[in-house]
């Protein structure tokens, strides 16, 4: 399994780890059966992202989406961070070996967990404007119920 210079780099020197003890948006999505789990802080302004933290317990690959996942947010507005999706984090981290992919998936959805627990403390139902959250589906078990990617 080859992972690109950038993947190495984000999983070496993750960007934006932490927690925001005064998050105005929290958001955590995982799966029990991966191990991954991703927990994004948000800082919200206005319309705009000022800052953004992230705690993953999971591979490589998993912490390297998330890592990639806040820089391409940071400074953004929350319209832009909508958008986000699990392919632009991976063409921002030059790909992703295919078992991998769902690390990206989580990534996307850890930030709209995030955006969703944002509107929902504001009084506001996040569901027609972040869209329903979904859970992560793996595609490749061992076979045994286990899987080889944590």
């Amino acid at each position: 399994m080859m992972y690109s210079e950038k993947v190495l780099d984000h999983f070496t020197n993750p960007r934006n780890v932490g927690e925001i003890p005064d998050a105005d948006g929290v958001g955590e999505v995982g799966n029990a059966k991966c191990g991954d789990i991703m927990k994004m802080y948000l800082k919200i302004q206005g319309d705009t992202i000022t800052d953004v933290k992230f705690k993953t317990f999971g591979c490589g690959a998993a912490i390297a989406t998330s890592s990639m996942a806040t820089e391409l947010i940071k400074g953004k507005t929350i319209e832009d961070a909508l958008k986000l999706t699990n392919k632009a984090v991976m063409e921002a981290l030059d790909g992703l070996p295919p078992v991998k992919v769902h690390c990206s998936v989580l990534a996307e959805q850890a930030v709209r967990a995030a955006l969703s627990d944002y509107y929902a403390r504001q009084g506001i139902d996040p569901e027609p404007i972040v869209g329903k959250l979904k859970d992560v589906d793996h595609d490749h078990d061992d076979g045994d119920g286990s899987c080889s990617c944590g």
